[in-house]
């Protein structure tokens, strides 16, 4: 029995090329931001190029879609490094109507750097983030770190099958 080509699917473009995990340094928070920023690399990747409407498109029942995981860890960089309060967290993985591809990967890129810059400041792993807000103590800077890989890396995997459903492009 032949096997038939299927249809249904959109062309496949040229398979980007898969980076590997990063060669970090020596220590452990050199590790875990390395992995930190290799994932965030990854994730921006996947969105700054992706086709109108499709970065919009739900790709699942739940709606979840390119542009709103972006959107989400933006949300989730500014609440965990900057201490940023969030009320509504499902109504972060929507952006807004008018938002192109660009601002939002510009606002993502903008949060990693600030979410950076306070981390340059971070010697101490065991040490709570530098920020306070009114009954809520800052996380560690080792448990923040952890979470962002975490959280970045869930995402990631996502946003790589919702790209793939979207135009075919694969690889990280």
């Amino acid at each position: 029995m032949a096997a038939t080509a299927r249809t249904d699917r959109p062309a496949r473009p040229a398979r980007r090329r898969d980076t590997p995990p990063p060669r970090t340094g020596n220590t452990e928070a050199e590790t875990l931001r390395g992995f930190l920023d290799h994932l965030r690399d990854s994730v921006a990747a996947k969105v700054e190029d992706a086709p109108e409407p499709g970065v919009r498109t739900a790709g699942v029942p739940s709606g979840t879609n390119l542009l709103g995981l972006l959107h989400h860890l933006t949300h989730v960089e500014r609440a965990t490094f900057l201490g940023e309060r969030v009320t509504d967290w499902q109504a972060t993985f929507r952006a807004a109507p008018g938002d192109r591809v660009a601002d939002v990967v510009a606002r993502y890129r903008a949060a990693v750097a600030e979410a950076n810059a306070v981390l340059d400041g971070c010697a101490d792993l065991a040490a709570p983030l530098p920020w306070s807000r009114p009954g809520r103590s800052a996380p560690s800077v080792r448990w923040a770190l952890t979470h962002m890989v975490e959280e970045t890396g869930r995402h990631a995997g996502h946003a790589d099958i919702l790209r793939e459903l979207i135009d075919g492009a694969t690889g990280r």
